[in-house]
């Protein structure tokens, strides 16, 4: 189920990626949902814009606290609500009304102007707003470019840093398989394998069953049919 949920959000960001860009002066804008009802204690924030070129959503997991002025109002009457979500990237702003289950409104978004001039000092083409924004929305900062960067994945495509995100596919990650012998894996690879579980865990129970340095894609294989 969470692998299944995963692949839609490539799909939503692909889309939304290969849409137009919105002028400069265009910040973007849209709709919010916010659910508290969750087991584990995060928040399920949903996202939704309308533009000439079509609609675009997006829905994602997150802990209280990547949010500023974020609290969960007690009682079900509604209370008015502020809250930011301030990232590297830039700055989304959300005004509404929430109660103990959450709530909706609207946002609005500001890039922070010293990300976008660092990311074209790497040697990259500037950034279109919608770009900035699923960079903050995601939390593609700096550091996690530069932590790519220094394991030889460099001038990444804006999608590729974007799903290496949101699936996890994190620097960490990266240099655990290389600890295993992995070695600069294309990113679509390290996205699959964080998709469906393929782990540095399960990859040393295998090889402690005698089964090392196995492709990538018989890994992949063996957790999707639930073999070892």
């Amino acid at each position: 189920m969470i692998g299944s949920f995963r692949q839609s959000s490539i799909i939503n960001l692909q889309f939304f990626l290969a849409a137009p860009s919105a002028s400069r002066a265009q910040a973007p804008d849209g709709r919010w949902l916010l659910d508290f009802d969750r087991e584990d204690g995060r928040v399920q924030l949903t996202i939704k814009r309308s533009s000439a070129h079509g609609n675009w959503n997006s829905s994602s997991s997150y802990s209280m606290q990547e949010f500023r002025g974020l609290t969960r109002p007690a009682g079900a009457a509604g209370k008015p609500a502020r809250f930011e979500l301030v990232r590297d990237a830039g700055t989304i702003r959300f005004e509404g009304e929430l109660d103990e289950m959450g709530g909706s409104g609207r946002f609005q978004f500001a890039g922070n102007p010293e990300f976008e001039n660092a990311w074209t000092a790497m040697g990259y083409s500037a950034l279109s707003t919608d770009s900035v924004f699923a960079f903050t929305l995601h939390d593609v900062s700096r550091r996690f470019i530069e932590d790519l960067r220094s394991l030889g994945y460099e001038r990444l495509p804006v999608e590729a840093l974007i799903n290496m995100r949101i699936h996890g596919a994190s620097p960490e990650f990266v240099r655990e398989l290389k600890s295993l012998g992995y070695e600069r894996l294309p990113t679509e690879e390290l996205i699959n394998m964080r998709i469906h579980g393929a782990s540095p865990d399960f990859l040393r129970e295998l090889k402690a069953l005698g089964y090392d340095r196995l492709p990538v894609e018989a890994v992949i294989n063996m957790r999707i049919h639930g073999r070892k």
